[in-house]
């Protein structure tokens, strides 16, 4: 689906450089300025008010999200798994400009900006549904809490190295019980992040599935599972537990839960629209981040 663009909304990273992010961001404004497209800002990008002597107000994640035919984030992996939760439920297109390191999220750097908006104002793109996963916390009976992940909901121990004892079930059906020092329930997108670093297969970013990966188990057997993902998972925090286990979300939301508490998981119903440029490759961007075809 190609949309026609006019007013572009931006999100910036706002902690840490400072002068790159607002420096990449007075060029993009430049640059879409002079194409006549209407520029609003997010207020995450407040602190750079010096570099963009900026006239309009600055916008909630809601209302830019309402005014913005595209969102353009400005910064690392960080910064769009964020924006990309708080903008769950529109459907508005994201397109990110990595500032960061590794950059699985972020396909554009502030070099080939320029030339890659102009395309893409050009109707030149690539429009690409990926899922998020949702999940409650459900502690006797009641839901006490909820967040949205991107990339990967992970139960761990809080802050001690032990294993924790936990059942998983998948559409109310007993799979396993496992000991270990935790689990990623990923989606394709998270399959690059710890998903990965935990052993976890990589799984193409356009398919409809969830991965779940032990996290150092005390049984080798225990291996990582792919599942539909339409399927509802089910994690019963183990009753023997002495230690307090946390639920992440994208890594940067955590909730502490208890023994017995259970995180139930399933795909959003709401998809986010990521825009790359028409060039677009995912198994080139394999390549290039995880350094394949490299001599050794």
């Amino acid at each position: 689906m190609t949309i026609k663009i006019r007013t572009i909304g931006i999100i910036a990273k706002n902690q840490g450089k400072r002068d790159a992010v607002g420096a990449t961001i007075k060029q993009l404004v430049e640059f879409l300025t002079q194409k006549s497209c209407n520029i609003v800002y997010d207020k995450s990008t407040e602190n750079l008010t010096h570099f963009l002597h900026m006239s309009a107000p600055l916008l909630s994640r809601n209302a830019l999200a309402e005014q913005a035919d595209l969102i353009v984030v400005v910064g690392g992996d960080g910064t769009f798994l964020s924006a990309v939760r708080s903008l769950a439920q529109t459907s508005i297109p994201i397109l990110g400009i990595n500032l960061g390191h590794l950059g699985f999220l972020m396909n554009i750097s502030p070099d080939s900006m320029i030339m890659h908006m102009e395309q893409i104002l050009l109707g030149n793109y690539v429009d690409e549904g990926r899922f998020l996963l949702e999940s409650q916390i459900i502690r006797n009976g009641d839901a006490i809490s909820q967040a949205d992940a991107f990339n990967d909901v992970v139960i761990h121990i809080r802050d001690v190295a032990r294993m924790i004892e936990f059942e998983t079930y998948i559409n109310g059906q007993f799979v396993n019980y496992q000991r270990a020092d935790g689990l990623v329930v990923s989606t394709p997108t998270g399959s690059t992040a710890y998903a990965l670093s935990s052993g976890g297969p990589l799984l193409h970013a356009t398919l409809d599935a969830i991965a779940l990966v032990p996290i150092c188990p005390h049984t080798l057997t225990n291996r990582p599972l792919v599942i539909n993902a339409d399927s509802k998972v089910e994690i019963v925090i183990g009753n023997g537990e002495q230690t307090t286990s946390q639920v992440t979300f994208d890594g940067q939301t955590a909730f502490d839960v208890r023994p017995g508490d259970r995180i139930v998981i399933q795909k959003k119903e709401h998809k986010i629209h990521l825009i790359h440029p028409a060039s677009y490759d995912y198994y080139e961007i394999l390549r290039a981040k995880l350094h394949w075809s490299k001599q050794l």
